[in-house]
């Protein structure tokens, strides 16, 4: 056994084993290209792929700018963000109410005029955690809370 076989691959790569040399090579699993050399970057996604999305944000005291259109100091605790983020989760789950209605109502970002849209982005234009979140998701998908330096979000994959 080689070195190789006990690294751990950076995210977005399979090992996988040639039928026909019995050689490993290396599968980026979204673009489904392959290469001989041990990968050691992440995954891209196609080139410049482009995704949009919608979201819900809610900001908290200790988000990376506590002020919003809907208040000019937000004073609540991630706590409260989290139970508020997940009360209209679960809103939407049920039925009772769309991403987009609640974004253009409570979404602490000026994309809540926009019902949350934050039109096409390629990766690289997010915070990190929000990109991985998005990029995972399919269209029509909603993803689960996702906590970033901005505070806490709903994603909506849209296209």
């Amino acid at each position: 056994m080689d070195n190789n076989d006990e690294q751990e691959l950076p995210k977005g790569w399979e090992k996988r084993v040639s039928r026909s040399t019995g050689q490993p090579y290396y599968l980026n699993i979204y673009t489904k290209e392959s290469q001989w050399d041990v990968p050691t970057e992440e995954a891209s996604t196609k080139d410049n792929e482009k995704i949009r999305c919608s979201h819900l944000l809610v900001k908290h005291s200790g988000s990376r700018r506590p002020s919003s259109w809907r208040e000019d100091t937000i004073t609540r605790t991630k706590e409260e963000a989290l139970a508020l983020v997940r009360d209209y989760q679960d809103k939407i789950k049920q039925g009772h109410s769309t991403l987009e209605e609640l974004a253009r109502e409570l979404s602490d970002c000026s994309s809540a005029k926009r019902g949350g849209d934050l039109g096409f982005f390629a990766r690289g234009a997010m915070q990190k955690p929000f990109e991985d979140a998005a990029f995972r998701l399919k269209v029509g998908e909603m993803s689960d809370i996702v906590d970033t330096d901005s505070g806490v979000h709903l994603i909506l994959r849209t296209a």
